[in-house]
């Protein structure tokens, strides 16, 4: 039994270093190519706001929509070539939100942060992952979200995250990072190690919610696959993606899709195929090390000062930046982009590919970035 359990434990090592491998080659290569993709990448700013966590467009195709810091989700109106107000997930918006960004995370248990959100084509409803809110939903029309669910098996969703909608059924499925840390305190999860994240189905029709996969580290964004067999499961902590069967003869069982070299936070199909990951920063070695050691984490949590800030703080000194990798249905990667608005490089939240354009969302940056795949193959350039 150790021996089998060695060697696994070999293959999947051998593995993240061929990860590695491949996307320290890939970033080497196109690092030539920087200026010239700079001017394929436009940002489009959010005003008054940072963060555009997740991106979906609607049924009729318009869009995109994004939630942001202060609670608002916002749509994209390509004629006029600017952001609406669509919707916001608390009832005391007006009186209490809003104001600089640089306060919104203080007001987040207050104003709300939508994260994951995804339409469904039958009934046109939206429905959003608000961190501190719970899964809510809206109509076409927008306004104020109703609250779906706060409470599973009488426990509160401390850290409600990922979405996705099965649109043969209508149901959404959806995470909790943990039992424990808001999001604001992210840092603080990872460094705990925690192993409190669930991945959960809603059924609209019988109102009805249950739970699919618990004990998992930092459970982020969600995907299904085009047939519905399958959903894969972003675990940031552990900086992999699980694949949880559905259907055929393997459902109910859990399995390792793929390893990356960062931490991902959410997931989202390729209309060409396969699967993008965006990734918010890099896994570099102080970071690997600290996690290797779980006393260390410990230690620095019981320290007198805000961690996430801490961290935030160190990664704008360094200048930090995420990728987006884009993944075969085998989970190998198939493109790796590396986005940059002139020296403006970002972390990478999400990327929505949609009619040859890739709209890309950053948790920490004041624009949406939109990168036209078409113009760059019509340049004779790849991603």
């Amino acid at each position: 039994m150790q021996h089998c359990m060695s060697g696994t434990l070999q293959r999947r090592r051998i593995r993240s270093a061929s990860i590695a491998l491949v996307v320290t080659a890939w970033i080497a290569q196109r690092r030539c190519r920087v200026e010239e993709e700079a001017r394929l990448l436009e940002a489009v700013p959010i005003d008054g706001s940072v963060g555009a966590e997740s991106l979906a467009f609607d049924p009729r195709g318009e869009g995109p929509y994004t939630g942001v810091s202060d609670g608002r989700i916002i749509k994209w109106n390509r004629a006029q070539n600017r952001w609406f107000n669509f919707s916001v997930t608390s009832s005391h918006w007006d009186d209490e939100c809003g104001g600089a960004s640089e306060e919104h995370p203080k007001k987040e248990h207050i104003c709300g942060r939508p994260l994951g959100l995804c339409f469904s084509t039958s009934s046109s409803d939206l429905y959003i992952a608000d961190a501190y809110k719970g899964l809510v939903v809206v109509g076409s029309n927008g306004g104020t979200t109703r609250r779906v669910i706060s409470t599973v098996e009488g426990e509160p969703l401390v850290f409600t995250n990922g979405l996705d909608v099965d649109q043969r059924t209508g149901a959404v499925y959806f995470t909790s990072s943990n039992s424990k840390y808001q999001r604001r305190n992210y840092i603080s999860l990872i460094l705990s190690k925690d192993k409190t994240g669930k991945l959960m189905r809603y059924e609209p029709q019988s109102e009805q919610v249950s739970i699919l996969v618990n004990n998992l580290s930092f459970a982020n964004g969600v995907a299904l696959s085009k047939d519905g067999d399958y959903i894969l499961i972003v675990e940031t902590t552990t900086c992999r993606v699980l694949r949880y069967w559905l259907e055929t003869p393997k459902a109910g069982t859990l399995e390792v899709f793929a390893d990356l070299p960062g931490f991902p936070d959410n997931i989202k199909r390729s209309p060409r195929g396969g699967f993008w990951v965006g990734i918010y920063s890099r896994r570099e070695k102080p970071i690997q090390w600290i996690l290797s050691y779980p006393w260390i984490g410990k230690v620095l949590l019981r320290l007198p000062m805000d961690i996430t800030k801490v961290y935030s703080y160190l990664a704008k000194l360094k200048r930090s930046t995420g990728l987006a990798i884009r993944l075969s249905e085998q989970g190998n990667i198939l493109e790796i982009f590396e986005g940059k608005v002139g020296n403006r490089g970002r972390s990478i939240s999400e990327v929505e590919e949609r009619d040859g354009i890739l709209w890309v969302g950053s948790i920490d940056s004041p624009f949406v970035a939109r990168y036209s795949i078409l113009d760059a193959k019509e340049g004779g350039k790849r991603i």
